[in-house]
């Protein structure tokens, strides 16, 4: 097989680029080497962080604006915000500035995209950010749900910001919330009527209720108020692709660390179950955009659990990170088993056939 052919099998046909192919393609080719960049592209690191002086960083994250119109406007667009503001924060930080890149479908309406364009305004304007550069058009051959980009930026102190390379064995896993919140938020309104008589009228409503579950920005501005690194927060990382089991890995390769985490302590809502079940998706590696991977030193747990529940969100200690020499493991009923990375998110398979079904 020629290089091509094997850069080509490992190029997922959707989803994230594999570990292997950003290894070799990606990350060792990103322009020049400047010494005010202090966090660069890695795997799991959500944002990128530049020294700008005066001991000042600035935190840049980007992503697609992902816009699905069934959910309604509004809360396609509460969405889409989160995404991008929910990666930022995790460095503690909350989002400063907001650039939008928006390339529409001219289906588009002047009405929907007033809606998308206020909802940015209110949830920007809600934690202080301002939107200070952008584009805006319509063009042939564009369509839902990518519409364009954006880019936020967050500035703090160099002594204050984290990144997932900051943990360290010892410390503690907390999760928010539980696991596959995004895949079970996003199918079950997108084909309601079909889980309507598959799971019942209550559990879907449920189900529902965790579309607006998909941030992690509250939860990060909340780890972070009580003290980071040797102070308490260590890291954090939102799970999105391959959900919990992918984020816990992503966290390890960063910090070179190691994972022993505990089955029955990671909460999982019986909606979600009920969801994934339907769905043939293991919720454990399921996309979960609200689900806030936070590693904290031993000392500092039960504030950070404290302070959480006190803004009334839910969260766990799972486990632990080891030493890298240690291994990647799972405790089960007792029983110690490997912890191997998902590589493939389930969820995309399910939406792609459920939309090709016709499902509603």
């Amino acid at each position: 097989m020629g290089d091509n052919a094997e850069v080509r099998a490992k190029f997922p046909a959707v989803g994230k680029v594999s570990p292997e192919f950003f290894d070799e393609v990606i990350y060792p080719n990103l322009g020049s080497h400047r010494p005010d960049v202090l966090v660069a592209p890695q795997h799991g690191i959500d944002c990128g962080i530049v020294r700008i002086g005066d001991g000042k960083v600035m935190v840049i994250t980007t992503d697609p604006i992902y816009t699905v119109p069934q959910y309604g406007f509004e809360r396609a667009a509460w969405f889409a915000w989160h995404i991008l503001a929910s990666d930022v924060t995790t460095s503690g930080f909350p989002p400063a500035y907001v650039i939008c890149d928006f390339n529409l479908p001219m289906s588009i309406t002047e009405e929907q995209f007033a809606t998308i364009w206020k909802v940015f305004h209110r949830e920007s304007s809600r934690y202080g950010a301002s939107v200070v550069a952008g584009h805006t058009a319509r063009y042939a051959g564009t369509d839902y749900p990518m519409v364009g980009g954006a880019t936020f930026i967050a500035i703090g102190g160099e002594d204050r910001y984290i990144d997932p390379g900051m943990a360290n064995p010892g410390d503690v896993v907390v999760i928010t919330k539980g696991v596959a919140i995004e895949a079970t938020g996003i199918l079950s309104c997108a084909f309601p009527q079909t889980l309507r008589d598959e799971i019942g009228e209550d559990v879907l409503r449920v189900a529902q209720s965790l579309f607006y579950k998909m941030s992690t920005v509250d939860d990060a501005l909340v780890a972070a108020s009580i003290g980071v690194r040797d102070d308490g927060v260590t890291a954090m990382h939102d799970a999105t692709e391959c959900g919990l089991i992918g984020g816990l890995f992503e966290i390890a390769q960063a910090s070179g660390t190691g994972i022993l985490v505990e089955k029955e302590k990671i909460p999982t809502d019986p909606a979600v179950q009920a969801v994934c079940s339907y769905f043939g998706m293991d919720p454990l590696i399921s996309i979960s955009e609200g689900t806030l991977i936070i590693c904290v030193k031993d000392a500092k747990a039960q504030t950070l659990l404290d302070a959480l529940s006190k803004k009334s969100i839910r969260a766990a200690a799972i486990g632990k990170l080891t030493r890298r020499e240690d291994g990647f493991w799972m405790i089960s009923q007792g029983k110690r088993r490997v912890l191997e990375h998902p590589k493939v998110d389930p969820f995309w398979k399910a939406i792609g056939e459920a939309i090709e079904a016709g499902l509603e």
